[in-house]
């Protein structure tokens, strides 16, 4: 059988991305696994021989960013630009077929800003590449999946995009993608988007309104899904372990739970993408960037999502 390739971006060089990528490349874990290190080769290098003995990778460089030419856990548009060019050539490899998944190690998104290059995330960028306008984030922690109808906007304009279309997209998205990892017959929960997810209209009226008629049309479709609940009971252990899949409504709402119950070993993921994209769910960590400090948990997980979702697309 072939050898699944998967390509794993370095992430900012100022931060921990770099000496996780090459560790996680070295790992007997993955060993079956074509890995491919995509980023610049002197950087890569000196994490090797820092964190694995000098064992170097296999390498698609796509920049030239000599280690000592940049401060270590510093904000520095050339990091940002040779990070954003390592997922930009990954995504390209992967839409081509070159590659079976992408696993991303965390940007800094000031570091691209800085260059002069809007930035708000890996998942606008590589749905851009990838000219899918309807797509969503999902956090995940093995059966533990959170997908969100909205994520990186002002809480001020939650409502406005909550619509029940919206709400019907990503309940499909979060649907397909619990089949993709191998749950035939998912069962997914929603939160609300009011506190007590409006109290039948007595503290707001979009969860009667938007919320309800979703999970209707999503129901007709063959969506097994419940709620909408509170979203301040939907986390706990009792209600979470009977779902494959959670809809959250806005960031906060799901992040802040998720990360408390799964940050050291959370997934990130691109839902509705034309190619299998993983990340960590944490970020660059400068504060302890170029230290070994740095957790392997989320990376790990990451990759491992992505294999399963290769193997079955397969």
């Amino acid at each position: 059988m072939k050898k699944l390739k998967i390509a794993l971006t370095m992430g900012d060089p100022a931060g921990i991305g770099p000496e996780q990528i090459v560790q996680v490349a070295n790992d007997p874990e993955f060993a079956d696994i074509e890995l491919i290190v995509y980023g610049c080769k002197d950087v890569i290098r000196e994490a090797s021989d820092c964190y694995v003995d000098g064992a170097m990778p296999q390498m698609r460089e796509t920049g030239d960013l000599n280690f000592s030419s940049f401060e270590v856990a510093t904000e520095d548009p050339r990091c940002g630009i040779e990070a954003r060019n390592a997922v930009m050539q990954a995504t390209l490899d992967a839409i081509n077929g070159k590659v079976d998944a992408i696993v991303t190690a965390p940007m800094n998104k000031a570091s691209v800003n800085l260059a002069g290059i809007p930035f708000t995330g890996h998942t606008e960028l590589i749905a851009d590449m990838c000219n899918v306008q309807n797509y969503a984030m999902m956090q995940s922690s093995e059966n533990l999946r959170v997908a969100f109808v909205t994520t990186h906007i002002p809480l001020v304009d939650v409502v406005k995009y909550c619509t029940v279309e919206r709400i019907v997209e990503v309940g499909h998205l979060l649907n397909n993608v619990a089949k993709s990892e191998g749950i035939e017959k998912p069962k997914l929960a929603a939160a609300g988007i009011n506190p007590h997810a409006g109290e039948n209209g007595y503290m707001g009226r979009e969860d009667e309104d938007v919320v309800k008629p979703a999970l209707e049309i999503l129901r007709s479709e063959g969506v097994d899904i419940d709620g909408p609940f509170p979203s301040d009971t939907m986390f706990i252990e009792s209600i979470r372990t009977q779902y494959d899949g959670l809809l959250s409504m806005y960031h906060d709402q799901g992040h802040i739970p998720f990360k408390m119950l799964a940050f050291d070993k959370g997934v990130n993921s691109t839902l509705g993408l034309p190619i299998i994209r993983t990340s960590v769910d944490h970020g660059t960590a400068f504060n302890i960037a170029w230290q070994g400090k740095a957790d392997l948990g989320s990376l790990k997980a990451a990759l491992r999502t992505a294999i399963v979702r290769a193997k079955n697309k397969a």
